[in-house]
């Protein structure tokens, strides 16, 4: 297949363009800074500058992988980057639909990624793939986000809701063990919050998936069936890093550095990935112990 990527010098898309070429896939990274994808991406990638028109690539395109958006953790929620994380999804997705929607000649699948906090905060409800969205910030974004994939016509549209993205070289699980390596590491705040997670091989794993599965349509959770609270997630690294795991990060701490963005480490979704499970998904890493074993150890 020929595949247009965007975001594909990030976290996600990096590992996934490899394993697209691997699989001899012919990929088109579309990107703002060509040099450094250029760089990290490769010879055997085409990149198309983002100062260019899309619908000339979706028109050659058999399937389009949306991952691109400015980066929510790691900084205060000013009006600036609220703004910048709305437009570098909202936009660049309605961009990409207009023009499957307009080409003569679609690709089979738009698959554009979306987030689990399309939920809100559920506290310990066991949220479906079905559930009615939130209303806070990032409810509100993904629920715009994914109504945007939704108007690109005459392709099947895939929107997997992503749970935390766990790998080795990258994303927040660097962040998220770098206390417990330095012997401070604890759970965040009460503790008692679900995380919603997924290991990066079974996320794969799922777009792959949904490349050549008609079956897998419109919005589905993409997060491991077992979601632990912040209590739990916090012994399992200090077990697999055999550190201490019982220095708490209290809310009030996390709110003065982050603001309104702690909310998204003190509240948290216990979702259930029932679609994929119907389709017969099979999980590599299933539980949250299998997956940072892997990941962790040497």
């Amino acid at each position: 297949m020929r595949i247009l990527v965007t975001g594909a010098t990030g976290f996600i898309g990096l590992q996934l363009v490899r394993r697209l070429h691997e699989a001899g896939h012919g990929v088109i990274a579309w990107a703002r800074d060509e040099i450094k994808a250029r760089g990290v991406l490769g010879p055997d990638v085409q990149l198309v500058s983002a100062g260019s028109s899309i619908d000339e690539q979706i028109g050659r395109a058999n399937a389009v992988i949306n991952l691109a958006g400015e980066p929510i953790f790691g900084a205060r929620w000013t009006p600036a980057r609220k703004r910048a994380i709305v437009e570098s999804r909202i936009n660049l997705t309605g961009a990409i639909a207009t023009a499957i929607s307009q080409s003569a000649s679609r690709p089979s699948v738009f698959i554009s990624t979306s987030a689990v906090g399309y939920y809100g905060d559920r506290g310990g409800e066991i949220v479906a793939d079905d559930a009615p969205p939130g209303n806070d910030f990032l409810a509100t974004v993904c629920r715009d986000w994914e109504a945007a994939a939704l108007h690109a016509s005459g392709t099947r549209v895939f929107i997997p809701r992503l749970g935390i993205v766990l790998g080795k070289n990258g994303g927040a699980l660097p962040n998220m063990v770098m206390p417990f390596r330095l012997g401070i590491g604890g759970p965040i705040g009460s503790g008692e919050q679900y995380v919603p997670w997924i290991h990066l091989d079974d996320l794969l794993a799922i777009i792959f998936g949904a490349l050549e599965d008609d079956r897998m349509s419109g919005p589905m959770i993409a997060a491991a069936p077992n979601p632990v609270t912040s209590s739990e997630l916090a012994k399992v690294i200090g077990a697999v890093l055999h550190r201490p795991s019982f220095m708490p990060l209290p809310a009030l701490a996390l709110r003065v550095m982050l603001g309104e963005a702690a909310a998204m480490l003190l509240s948290g979704q216990r979702v259930r990935p029932r679609r994929l499970e119907e389709l017969g998904f099979k999980w590599r890493f299933s539980t949250i112990e299998s997956a940072l074993s892997d990941l962790l150890r040497k």
